[in-house]
Formats: structure tokens, sequence, C-alpha cells
């Protein structure tokens, strides 16, 4: 582009009218057709490559061509079929590609609409764009057709742009009239001007200037409709075709359109969505929504779920499910959140290879000091004054989420509200908890779960799913009676002759969140639904020692979620059904008699009552069942469970998503005669990962006794060490590591386990939780729980090993014999080689193999062939 400040629009009349263009200018024409358009565009062009300046078209529309392909004219054909944030961040690359000194000619914005379905993107998108653009020194046409947009998107790009010129059609002659030119004026630059031969004449004369804007008014659709948002005029269109007497392929259409724009692209998920979900369930969500997008994959999985349910014929789900009102906050909240406080040239650099996890870091630190605009302000406070002082859950619900193949379980965060005093008190905490969960999406794990998974150049948008929390008041507290995460497939048979396909569940007294996370010193009741008063450990020192002993539940004098000991919450004598969760524990009683003590209720939570009392079990299989059958694929549900005043049991369906299969396919049988001093380790049971046969080429043992013996601040750098070894492993297929520890891994206790981030073990092949007794290191039978997820999705092979087991074998010896590499790979931590060994076992012949039908696990030296 010539340096010099002003620049002709091909149009000499114009140029006179607004005393040229400059350079920095982004110019919006407002026109009736796309043929008003091109002809200020042509003349531009042309005007623009005379000069031998760079001239860059953005097509992107469905509307025919602005101009024709040339040697002299960059043409870039976006990709249009996903989100807002694909489509700004295409066009940031080519921008910045490109450089300073560009003449730019974009398609119409009001194309977007087909795409995004609302002014507010539209609006964000010029709001990111206009200012790179005038900050690289370009000049930049963009068109917006008259009367599809509402007057406040307008207004918004008004005050961005810095030239907004409408084009009139009059008469069959060309009127422009300028609306704004920034930095510029004469006495006739704002009046309408009409095209006589090639100039450009103003309409001064009073006669004539009323009968033009009386032609424009009445040729004008504008109304009361464009007061409202694209979007919002849409759903008008949806709910007038519902109350017509359109047919049923008509409205099909419909369900298929808001599908696409407010619950998933996912060609799966809509198949379902098709075939479950009609017109006035998707009307029914836009009532209930805040802000415009998706509602998240957390979200449409419940409300699938649930509707799946409510078609099965032959049972009575609507008597069985507990109702919900759930409030759902449209993911295009979040990116206009991030736009509005200014951090899109942040989000930008966070999105390449270099920024994505320093420039998150740097918006995780900016995010919980963001604001929301007025409007949305308004809406959530409407929405709390309709839940008032019940409490709430806002939970992550992003476009990624609960996905087949990406659960992103306990990725990112979902926060109780107790929802106790004030309403400006409530707002603030309620803000609190958004803000916290969209701060979530940069958190680390997340990050490099997506990158593991391919998904860091992807759209992920963060809606929010608002609950009000189930379950009841007693007296200063409140949670369900129970909670539960259900699986259709049973991972983890610990007993030969179960049934897999039966299903399991992992079940808490209290809120759920004892049983998605692992939680310190506390075991959740794991059931087997084909037996489900079998336990995994069935000595009652063992029962008594594995149970849950504490319980969640939101503190409602305190406003704040919290965990009291059971034994601490039945002696304020909170009602509750404990009778159906527990049973007394009669010896802990008799041994307060023998010792003098005062006797009081000790109970031990078994869930054995529950189980065998009620329908729980025939309902959670059924349930379990007709979703797995309908998703053809194996699911995971979480739930909670209550009583009505009929002692009815209600089950409130809280999230359903698809999880990855396992490969419980028979395979290969592990050799009956391999010597004992060539077995590594040897379970029954115990394991996880269906049949596989997987050379080992490398093991990592964290050795119990030692480690038992580390400081605190040392155990933490052992763990931090280990995720320095991960990151050594390049190929997970080439290099499949065996990872060996005390107690539980991942845990957030060193008193359980090694505290690692799962990005810290997530290249492993297979790992293994030792349970080493003296030290109170246990291994927790974690399905169902997200780390459970984090392992199937990165199909990573699961052992627990009892070494006190007279049926286990572990051969630790085997281990110590070969040479630790400790020190030659990471030199900085030869201080700890008596607590990690690392052995390469290429060449050696190890492999870890697992036997469905004997369930039975090994990690030994194969024979070798001949």
């Amino acid at each position: 582009m010539a340096y010099s400040s002003h620049v002709s629009t091909g149009w000499e009349s114009l140029d006179a009218i607004i005393d040229h263009l400059r350079t920095g200018d982004n110019v919006v024409w407002q026109v009736d057709s796309i043929d008003d358009y091109q002809r200020v565009v042509t003349p531009f062009v042309n005007a623009a490559l005379a000069r031998n300046d760079r001239v860059v078209y953005m097509r992107f529309g469905r509307h025919t061509a602005l101009v024709e392909e040339r040697p002299d004219l960059a043409v870039y054909h976006l990709q249009t079929e996903n989100s807002f944030e694909s489509f700004s961040v295409q066009v940031h690359n080519i921008i910045t590609r490109e450089g300073r000194d560009v003449c730019y000619v974009f398609d119409s914005l009001s194309d977007l609409l087909h795409l995004w379905a609302t002014d507010r993107m539209i609006g964000d998108f010029f709001f990111v764009t206009c200012p790179y653009l005038f900050q690289l020194n370009t000049i930049a046409y963009f068109a917006l057709l008259r009367n599809h947009h509402s007057y406040k998107s307008i207004a918004r790009i008004r005050e961005t742009t810095q030239v907004l010129i409408d084009v009139h059609n009059y008469k069959g002659q060309i009127c422009v009239h300028p609306i704004k030119v920034e930095h510029r004026y004469s006495p006739t630059m704002f009046f309408p001007h009409i095209k006589e031969k090639d100039a450009l004449a103003p309409v001064i004369n009073s006669v004539e200037a009323t009968r033009l804007f009386s032609h424009l008014s009445r040729s004008s659709t504008a109304g009361a409709q464009r007061h409202l948002d694209y979007w919002d005029r849409l759903f008008m269109e949806a709910r007038t075709l519902l109350e017509s007497d359109a047919g049923p392929a008509e409205r099909q259409d419909m369900v298929q359109q808001l599908s696409r724009l407010m619950l998933t692209r996912n060609k799966r998920m809509l198949a379902l969505i098709r075939e479950y979900f009609s017109l006035e369930d998707l009307l029914q969500i836009k009532e209930r929504m805040i802000g415009t997008g998706f509602i998240g994959g957390k979200s449409v999985g419940m409300l699938l779920a649930r509707n799946i349910l409510a078609r099965e014929e032959g049972f009575d789900w609507q008597g069985v499910l507990e109702h919900h009102d759930s409030f759902y906050i449209g993911s295009d909240v979040f990116y206009s959140f991030i736009v509005q406080n200014g951090w899109w040239q942040t989000f930008m650099a966070h999105k390449t290879g270099e920024g994505y996890f320093d420039r998150a870091k740097e918006l995780k630190e900016k995010i919980p000091h963001g604001s929301f605009p007025d409007e949305i302000v308004e809406r959530l406070t409407l929405m709390l004054e309709y839940f008032g002082q019940s409490p709430i859950i806002v939970r992550s619900s992003s476009l990624l989420e609960d996905a087949f193949g990406s659960a992103f379980a306990g990725k990112y965060d979902s926060f109780f509200c107790v929802n106790q005093g004030s309403p400006e008190k409530r707002y603030r905490e309620f803000e609190g908890a958004m803000l916290r969960v969209f701060e979530s999406t940069m958190g680390e794990d997340a990050l490099a779960y997506r990158r593991q998974r391919g998904l860091d150049r992807s759209d992920e948008q963060m809606a929010l799913l608002v609950q009000r929390v189930s379950g009841a008041y007693h007296k200063s507290y409140f949670f369900p009676e129970l909670a539960g995460v259900g699986l259709s497939r049973n991972p983890f048979v610990w007993k030969k002759g179960m049934d897999p396909g039966a299903g399991m569940a992992r079940l808490v007294f209290g809120l759920g969140t004892r049983a998605v996370n692992r939680v310190e010193n506390d075991y959740p009741r794991i059931v087997a639904m084909d037996d489900p008063l079998v336990k995994p450990l069935a000595g009652t020192e063992d029962i008594r020692r594995f149970s849950q002993r504490f319980v969640d539940l939101l503190n409602l004098e305190e406003n704040r979620l919290e965990t009291v000991s059971l034994e601490g919450l039945l002696e304020k004598e909170v009602p509750g059904r404990i009778d159906l969760v527990g049973v007394r524990d009669t010896e802990a009683a008799q041994r307060l008699r023998e010792m003098g003590r005062p006797e009081k209720a000790h109970w031990i939570l078994t869930f054995d009552p529950f189980l065998s009392q009620t329908p729980f079990v025939t309902t959670m299989r059924r349930l379990l069942s007709r979703l797995e059958t309908v998703y053809e694929s194996p699911v995971d549900v979480e739930f909670t469970v209550n009583f009505a005043e009929n002692q009815a049991m209600q089950v409130n369906l809280v999230q359903c998503r698809p999880f990855q299969g396992l490969d419980d396919s028979v395979g290969r049988r592990i050799p009956e005669t391999i010597d004992r001093r060539d077995t590594v380790l040897r379970v029954a049971g115990n394991f996880m990962g269906g049949a596989v046969w997987r050379p080992i080429s490398r093991i990592i043992l964290v050795d119990p006794e030692p480690y038992v013996a580390l400081s605190m601040s040392e155990k933490y750098s052992v763990a931090r060490l280990v995720g320095k070894l991960n990151r050594l492993i390049k190929d997970r297929e080439a290099q499949a590591t065996l990872l060996m520890g005390p107690g539980r891994w991942g845990t957030h206790s060193p008193a359980m386990g090694v505290p690692v981030s799962f990005a810290e073990i997530n290249q492993v092949s297979a790992i293994a939780e030792i349970s080493y007794q003296s030290g109170s290191l246990i291994p927790d039978l974690s399905f169902g729980t997200h780390f459970f997820h984090d392992l199937i999705e990165t199909g990573i092979f699961y052992l627990a090993v009892y070494p006190e087991d007279p049926e286990v074998v572990f051969n630790p010896e085997w281990i110590y014999a070969l040479p630790n590499q400790l020190p030659a790979l990471v030199p900085e931590a030869a201080r700890f080689s008596h607590v990690v060994n690392v052995v390469d076992t290429v060449g050696t012949g190890l492999v870890l193999q697992s036997d469905m039908v004997t369930q039975v696990a090994a990690c030994y030296l194969a024979p070798k062939a001949g």
C-alpha cells in the first residue's frame, strides 16, 4: 500500500465526500443487497491493484463472489463449519501472516448468522478483528445486510469501526449516505448522496430529502423485532412453527437446525438427538438458557439420557426419576467474556504452540478479575431469584466434555453454592463460582489432556450447567441420602464368575463428591450389579477399615461445603435413613462396654440394607442397560438417591456420558508353567484394562519401604521426579513403561500414595498400585472416578497388587538385580536412587498380559519360541 495516509475508494466522487480513506480505516457498508456491496468493492479493489497494493479477499459467504480470482489478488477460502473461535483464529492468523499495509475485502458479515445464529458473536468478531487491522495500518471493507441485525449489534459495530456508510436503492439510483467518518468533516459529508452518472450529488433540498427518507422508511422492515438478537428471532420462528399446523418433516428440519446451533455438532450425538428430542424439548431448553451458543456436553448428556429413559415403554421412569429445573449458560458467554474484558489477543496467543501453556497461565490469573455485561448480570440475577435460597451447583459443560472419546472427567471444576445470605452476597458467590469454572479451562491438567488427544487446536468453549442440588434439609445440613456413579460395564471384576456386562456402582452417603474423586483415607462402597452384596474385601475388620467414614455435605449455617465424620454427624442426631445405608458395629459397642465407657451407636456404612431392601439394583441395571443399548457404547452416569414422603425411591440422574470401551475379548492365555523367579508380578482379579499382551521396555518402581521413610517434601519431590521420567517417554507404544508404587497414584496426600497429577503419568502404559500395610498405603479400586476415566481414555492398564495375598506374586528382587538408570536419566535426582528404580527391560522378553478367562494378569519373562 502506498504509505500516504490518504487512500482512494476508487470512486473519485466518494473520495471527495469523505475526504478519502485513511490507512487504518475499517469501512462498514450497510446495504440492501450483495449487488450494492459489489458496486463499491470493485472500484476499491481495482484502484488498490493499480497502486500495486497487496489486496486480500476473505471468502466465506454463501453469496456470489465479490471479485473474480486473478493472479494479483490473494483469496482465502475460510472454513466455516466450526464455531466463532475457529473462524476468528483463521482470520487472525491470516492477518498476522499478511502483515502491515494490506487492503482487505470481507464477504458479508450477515452470512455468519447461519453459522452462529447470534448478532452478539458477529459483534464480538468485529470487535476483536477491527482493532487488529487498525493496528497493522490496513484498510478493510465489510458489509452488513440492512434489517438483518439488532439495533444493539449495529450500534456496537458503529462504535468500533472508523467508517460506516449506508447504501440504498432509490428509484433505480444508488444513494450513498455516510453515517460515521472518523476524524474527517465537510459541510455536506453526512448528507445522503444520489448517484447521477458517475458523480454523487448531496440531497440538500428539504423537499427532496423528505421524499427520499420517506421512501427509505417505508421500504425498511425495521420494527419491534429489530430490538431482539437474531437468536431470539429464530426461536420466535420456531415457536410459531410449533403452534402452526406444520407437518412432522418441517418440525424435524427445525429440530436439526436448532440442535446444531444449541446442542452439538457431533454427528453421533446429533443422530441420537434427532430421535429423542422434539421441537418442544428444544424450546423448553431455550427458555432456561442464559446467553447464546451451545449448552455444552454435560448438559446435553444429562438431557439426552432423561429423554431416552422417558421414551422407554413398559417402565414408569417418570415415577422413578427426580425432576430437574436446571439452567444453561450458553458457550458464547465465555467468548464474549474474553472479548469484552480485552483478553482476545492473549487468547489467540494461547492457541499457538509456543504460547499454549504460558499464555494460558496469564489468562488463568486474569479470569477471576473479569466482569460480565449488564444484560448477562441481569439474567443471572433473575435465575438466582428463581432458586431463592436453595443450594445450587455450577457445573462445567464445555463443548468437548462428556463426548465420545473425550470425557474430560475432572479436568474442569464444578462448585457448590450453598446460596445463603442476602441477594447481593448470593450473587457475588455465584459469579465467583462461574469465574472459577472459566478459570479451570486454563488449568495445566486440562491443557495437557487436550493436547494429548489432539484437541489443543479445537474449539473448546465453556458453557455452564446450573442445577438445584438434589437432597434434603437435615437441621443445619443439606445433602442427599445417597449419591454415586454407575457404569454399564464393570471394568474391575474381582471374583470369578462375575458378569462385566451387568455393570457396577460406586456408592457414598451424602454428596457425590466422594464418589467421583479419590478421597483420602476413605472408601466408597463398590457394587457389582450381578452380585451386589459381595464385597472386594470380605473380612469384618477389612469391611470396617475400608468403608466410608466421612461425609460431604453443605453446611447451611456456615454457607460452605464441609466434610464431617460420620460419627460426628450422628452425634448431632441428624435424621436420615442411616438404617438403610449402614449396619450397627456391635464389636465397637462391645469394646466400649468392656472399657467401661458410655455406649453410643457406631455404624459401618455397608449399604447392604439399601441394596437388598430397595429396588435400586434392578432399577439401576435397567437404567444402565437401556442407555448403553441406545448409545451403542458403555456409559457412565452420576446420580443421587432420595426418598419421597411416601418412602418411594427417587433417582436424580445428573450426568451421563459414554466412556471408551475396554477390550474384554478372550485373547491369548497366560502360560501356566512360568517359573516364579521369572515373574515380576501376578494378580488374580484386581486389574483393569481388558485383554492385553504388551512387551514392556521399562519399569519404574517407587519402592514402598524407603518411600514411607521420606519426609513430606521429599515425597512431593519423588512425585515431580516421576513426572520428569514420564516426559522422557516419547512413544508409548515403542517404549511401553510399567509404573509401580505404593498406595494410590494421583492422591492429594503423600500419606496415601504418590501425589502426582495425571499429566505426570500420562505416558506410561500400565500402572500398579502396591499395598504396603505397615505404611497404611492401600490401593483404591477407583473405577467410576475421574482418575478411572483418565486411565481408560489414555489406554493405561491398571493393577492393584496386594503382596500379603498368598495368590499374589510380587518379585521386586527381579527389578533390583538390574542396573538402576535413574542417575543417568535424571542426574540431579540421583539422591533418590534408593527409592526410585528405573530399569530398562528391552531384549529381556518381559511382557504384561491379562487373561480374561482366568481373570489373571501377570508381568513375566515370556518363554522364547522354539
